[in-house]
């Protein structure tokens, strides 16, 4: 397959912290739930390890707190730490000074028990968007970098189909972002980026997709995945409907063989490795030019 290299991220929280449960399992009942979140993880570190694959881990600020040694163990590893906030609320439902101290609360968390810094953030359920133009401004005051929060597709719970594609400057030129991977074909952009879609779509469907944005595009894209996904013998979450366990619980026995094979057909590594404009500010870059 194409040696392009990708950008390989984990999105770093529990089974029961999902968009798909949040009208099921109020946040404050959390710590009542099995955690499983860290022996997961290990499973994605081994595979990784094996394929001698370095990524980017988007990590719950909660998650953080209650599992620092895994969160050592994800730099130990030589990966790259990532914020995905604190207690994974959707940006929109966060006024801008809750936004700010749900970001710093992560980020301070991270830092003091990786002994990193950091530089990137993902939002909850790609929840950056066009209702909240404020939230880069905030990012960039809080000392991120970039930002990987936007989808442009069209979902019932997340999507800016209209959104640029590729890497750009944001916040006046404070921030990248970095969208997630989409085909453009016959006028409309597919996902091509994991997630559910990976576990929908046959393999071989999802790495054609991929190796065709590669030949089009002649760019990494790339790949996220959760530690929830490899887990097929989570608990199964009471109550819940029939669209979310759907979403939830499709092919999870299969996702840990598909990675395996993901690793081996394409070429991988760390946000700040495919794209290496993160490691300074667009303006910085700009101003250099």
């Amino acid at each position: 397959m194409s040696q392009i290299q990708n950008a390989m991220t984990v999105d770093v929280e529990d089974y029961f912290q999902v968009e798909a449960f949040a009208r099921t399992v109020p946040r404050d009942s959390w710590d009542g739930f099995e955690r499983r979140v860290e022996a997961s993880t290990d499973r994605i570190l081994a595979q990784f390890a094996r394929a001698g694959v370095v990524g980017t881990f988007f990590t719950l600020g909660w998650v953080a707190e209650r599992h620092p040694a895994l969160v050592r163990r994800i730099v130990a590893a030589g990966h790259e730490l990532a914020s995905h906030g604190h207690g994974h609320a959707r940006v929109a439902t966060l006024s801008p000074a809750e936004f700010r101290q749900d970001l710093i609360r992560a980020k301070h968390l991270l830092e003091d028990i990786g002994g990193v810094t950091i530089a990137g953030y993902r939002a909850p359920t790609f929840s950056i968007g066009p209702a909240t133009p404020w939230a880069y401004a905030i990012l960039a005051e809080t000392g991120h970098r970039y930002s990987s929060s936007i989808y442009p597709v069209r979902h019932d719970l997340y999507g800016a189909p209209d959104a640029p594609r590729f890497i750009h400057a944001v916040a006046d030129g404070a921030l990248w972002e970095v969208p997630m991977t989409t085909l453009h074909l016959g006028g409309q952009n597919l996902p091509c980026a994991g997630g559910g879609y990976f576990r929908l779509l046959p393999y071989a469907v999802f790495r054609r997709m991929l190796a065709t944005y590669h030949r089009t595009e002649r760019r990494g894209g790339m790949f996220y995945t959760h530690p929830w996904e490899v887990d097929p013998g989570q608990p199964r979450i009471a109550g819940a409907g029939r669209l979310s366990r759907f979403r939830h619980y499709l092919n999870l026995g299969r996702t840990a063989p598909r990675l395996e094979r993901l690793l081996r057909d394409f070429a991988w590594g760390r946000m700040d490795q495919v794209f290496p404009e993160l490691r300074v500010a667009p303006a910085l870059l700009a101003s250099a030019a």
